[in-house]
């Protein structure tokens, strides 16, 4: 544990105040309050409802900037001081970027009956709130692109700042929403909440014009582009797909066990996401850098098992924590009538578990662009998913079905990391052995 938070404090001291720390606590206690508001105010029918929307709002955003934002962080940070280089980097984003997104919020206006068709049931036409979606997701795309430039400058500060105060606005609107206008109130809040940021975004750029110049149509590099587009491509598949893996879940509980059921286990996976935030925020700042650093297996072999031993132990103890204050945990975010939730929690946890182990070992996978083997596991797990939920749900005909896939699913995919990377965690010791 000691060698962890040095790593921290000596690399990435100042990114824990970024995205990656204050801001994630910030979006907890935002998500709290909306699902408590949701939960009053709607109930569990408009909660499936609203989860569809939410995923397919996140799917979207993530096509419409074609994922290029996660890996030009990178780039942006290693030109910052060459300033053709860098003009090359922010132009390539903008455009490409941009145009993405004007195609896909086209896409999504001229098509909203036929979205509205396809995440909600026949007699709920909230094709409007699609529209909307539509209008404001270029917001979202400049907004992401201003994080990238920001984050590779390194300005930290102004991050952390700018997300605080964006999800304070945004959770205060969606209550707004939430309370005058019910369930329409609610899908409108997750149409908007990310677009909204850009306002606050706005102002912290807004004196910083120095970058305007350097973005030219003539400076795009499609050499670059061709640099991001395994980045782009392993984000794409994955927060593209999982989000309309979860809507035909979610769905297929609606037609097949009903509204209510379906609500429960957007409650689940809504409580889920929150506590799954922390960890993944500690992955995302202590293993994804150092897999980058090291090349040796068995320095490999030593950080994940280093982080087991000492990371795991505290999430043993707060997952069985929070399996022992269920009973308080889900009236504290939704309410009574959410009841039923709490006989989701053992496969869900269990599910989670087994989901944080695999993690571990599959950040390798974007550490060192083993671009096949994540689209290949991503793909597994997406299928897997999707047909023990069918199978489970048929089986058990309630939503209990849906969280025992969730663990089974999850254990069937670690099986298969564990096999792609067995020679380098359990693999003899060559060097040892011939001494």
């Amino acid at each position: 544990m000691k060698k962890i938070i040095d790593y921290i404090n000596t690399n990435v001291l100042v990114k824990i105040t970024s995205l990656q720390a204050a801001s994630v606590l910030t979006r907890i206690i935002a998500g709290i309050l909306t699902s408590k508001a949701i939960a009053v105010f709607i109930g569990p029918t408009g909660l499936a409802l609203i989860g569809n929307l939410r995923n397919f709002v996140s799917s979207f955003q993530t096509l419409a900037i074609g994922g290029l934002y996660s890996g030009s962080v990178k780039y942006i940070s290693q030109f910052k001081e060459d300033a053709v280089e860098l003009s090359k980097t922010v132009s390539t984003l903008f455009y490409i970027g941009f145009t993405s997104t004007i195609l896909v919020s086209l896409g999504c206006y001229f098509n909203a009956q036929l979205i509205n068709d396809i995440i909600f049931p026949d007699y709920n036409n909230y094709a409007n709130v699609i529209k909307i979606f539509a209008m404001v997701l270029p917001f979202y795309s400049l907004n992401m692109f201003s994080f990238s430039i920001m984050n590779g400058f390194s300005k930290y500060k102004i991050l952390i700042i700018i997300n605080i105060i964006g999800q304070i606005l945004s959770v205060s609107i969606a209550l707004l929403l939430i309370y005058q206008n019910k369930i329409s109130g609610a899908l409108i809040s997750v149409a908007i909440a990310e677009s909204l940021i850009f306002l606050i975004t706005l102002v912290g750029i807004i004196n910083r014009r120095s970058l305007a110049p350097l973005i030219k149509v003539n400076s795009i590099s499609f050499s670059l582009l061709k640099k991001l587009s395994s980045y782009s491509l392993m984000a794409l598949f994955t927060a593209v797909i999982m989000p309309l893996v979860a809507i035909a879940i979610r769905s297929y509980l609606i037609d097949n066990v009903g509204y209510k059921d379906a609500g429960f286990w957007e409650a689940m996976t809504r409580i889920s996401k929150y506590y799954l935030m922390l960890v993944s925020s500690l992955m995302a700042l202590y293993i994804l850098p150092r897999f980058s650093e090291i090349d040796d297996i068995k320095e490999f072999r030593k950080e994940v098992f280093s982080f087991y031993k000492t990371i795991i132990p505290f999430l043993v103890v707060g997952l069985v924590v929070i399996y022992l204050l269920r009973s308080y945990i889900v009236p504290l975010v939704f309410s009574n009538d959410f009841k039923p939730v709490e006989d989701l929690f053992l496969w869900q946890l269990l599910g989670d578990f087994v989901k944080v182990l695999s993690m571990v070992i599959a950040y390798q996978f974007l550490a060192k662009k083993m671009f096949w083997h994540y689209i290949l596991t991503e793909a597994f797990l997406v299928v897997i998913l999707y047909t023990t939920s069918v199978y489970f749900i048929d089986l058990y005909d309630n939503v209990q079905g849906a969280v025992m896939a969730h663990f089974v699913s999850y254990v069937m995919y670690y099986g298969i990391i564990l096999l792609i990377f067995g020679s380098s965690l359990f693999g003899v010791d060559t060097e040892k052995n011939s001494n």
